[in-house]
């Protein structure tokens, strides 16, 4: 239900964007960097990867739908005197980000961010987890030009699991290029 509700907020608000008379601007971008557990001892550091598209629907919003992927390394913990191993996540997911500001363009620029999607963590000997993710944070573009910026997030990440959820911090460098204006 509430991917449903996402989803046609997110149609909203292209729609929105497109029959404004402000210039869209779309971007293409790809990032990498590091994911760190939060509040979890049974699974360690990791990376994560994906794919971003920046939509420039106003001159001060801007939609992402994103793609990413990351592996969790495996932690060891001490119960009972015994030494367990468990294996680290393997995390896919996809969704959408509301950018308050503009991620290209020429120059230094700050932005808060939010956004909502589909996550799944699996690991051996656990069942599969697929559930909605949020996701929060802030982030800093540089760019030399106005077609090409570097953009360096930070972000946390919260996947559901039922009453409660896992949380990740990831820190993040990309690199974006901007297809139209």
């Amino acid at each position: 239900m509430m991917r449903t509700v996402a989803l046609a907020v997110l149609a909203l608000a292209l729609a929105a964007g497109v029959a404004s008379a402000a210039p869209v601007g779309v971007g293409v971008g790809a990032f990498g960097g590091l994911s760190y557990p939060i509040l979890q001892d049974d699974v360690g550091n990791g990376s994560v990867y994906g794919l971003r598209v920046p939509v420039r629907l106003l001159p001060m919003i801007t939609v992402e739908p994103y793609w990413l992927t990351g592996k969790m390394d495996d932690a060891t913990e001490t119960i009972g005197g015994v030494e367990y191993t468990r294996d680290g996540f393997d995390n896919k997911g996809f969704g959408a980000n509301a950018i308050l500001g503009r991620v290209g363009g020429a120059g230094f620029h700050f932005y808060p961010f939010g956004g909502i999607g589909s996550h799944k963590l699996t690991r051996a000997g656990t069942p599969e987890i697929k559930e909605t993710a949020y996701n929060f944070g802030l982030g800093f573009g540089i760019s030399p030009t106005p077609k090409v910026s570097l953009q360096i997030r930070g972000e946390v990440n919260m996947i559901k699991t039922g009453d409660t959820s896992r949380k990740f911090g990831n820190a993040t460098v990309g690199l974006n290029y901007d297809l139209l204006p």
